[in-house]
């Protein structure tokens, strides 16, 4: 009977030797991975910031591009006016008329700086959009051709230990049912 005990403890160490090396055995396939799986995880949430980026500097442009045919209308705008004041101008009957179609037309004519100068200030913000555009657009072409590679290599290792880690995962459940908590 102790012969008995003594070999179901002998069975178990067994077990539990086998169960040690098959782990190991497990561990080195995974550190073969080594840190591929995170790279390539950090990889993608960047390129995702990237696009998100991007996404948000071309609705900047479009903002900024509208802007500037609102201040292109409003230029229009006050060009007419402005004729149109001029020509009232001429069929004045006193001072105080000329005088206010004078105010009125200075006004429109600085309308009309006020809309160019933001024009020009929006066509240099565009102009900066567009270069911190491209440089993100090239570090976002730089890590899709990174993430490819890295993707790659991980496919590749994860193919050659798929078999072997599937086995090894199988014997690793039955050697631990022999052995007790």
């Amino acid at each position: 009977m102790a012969k008995a005990k003594e070999l179901a403890i002998e069975d178990k160490l067994k077990a539990l030797y086998e169960l040690q090396v098959i782990d190991s055995k497990i561990d080195e396939i995974r550190t073969l991975r080594g840190e591929l799986p995170i790279e390539v995880s950090d990889l993608e949430d960047e390129i995702t910031g990237l696009q998100v980026r991007t996404g948000n500097l071309n609705q900047e442009i479009a903002k900024l591009t509208q802007r500037i045919t609102d201040n292109n209308i409003k230029i229009a705008d006050a060009d007419a006016l402005t004729k149109r004041y001029e020509d009232q101008q001429m069929n004045v009957k006193n001072n105080r008329e000329y005088d206010a179609l004078t105010k009125e037309i200075e006004m429109q004519k600085l309308d009309i700086e006020l809309a160019k100068k933001k024009i020009r200030d929006a066509n240099k913000e565009i102009k900066n959009i567009e270069s911190y555009l491209k440089e993100s657009n090239d570090k976002l072409d730089e890590r899709k051709k990174a993430l490819e590679v890295k993707q790659s290599e991980l496919e590749k290792i994860t193919e050659e230990t798929k078999k072997e880690e599937a086995d090894l995962l199988a014997k690793s459940e039955k050697a631990s049912i022999i052995i007790e908590e």
